[in-house]
């Protein structure tokens, strides 16, 4: 994959989980100025702040793994499997654009 289409692949994933955290901000804030009593937190507003809790961690993951891949890009290393250094299918980038190994290397790690 050219470093033009990866840069733009990786600019778009930046901006959409970056919308994403900025939204779920919006959300968390919204919940916390509703007009309510000490302790009368239902049950549903706990439930979703888990929710926006857990969600808002995986999105900052997936923010670190793309600057991950734009420090890979930076370094001429993008597209290589950070293990073995194998490419990467141009395919599986399309799809991961911050895919950091090919598609059995990254079974083997999960399992792990």
């Amino acid at each position: 994959m050219d470093s033009e289409h990866a840069r733009e692949l990786l600019a778009a994933e930046r901006k959409r989980l970056e919308q994403a955290i900025a939204s779920l901000g919006e959300s968390e804030h919204e919940l916390d100025t509703e007009e309510s009593e000490p302790g009368e937190l239902g049950s549903q507003e706990l439930l979703q702040k888990e929710l926006d809790s857990g969600l808002g961690e995986d999105l900052a993951n997936q923010l670190a793994a793309v600057e991950r891949a734009e420090q890979r890009l930076a370094a001429g290393t993008y597209g290589r499997s950070i293990d073995s250094g194998e490419q990467i299918p141009d395919e599986r980038l399309e799809a991961l654009p911050t895919a950091e190994r090919t598609v059995a290397e990254q079974e083997t790690h999960a399992a792990r």
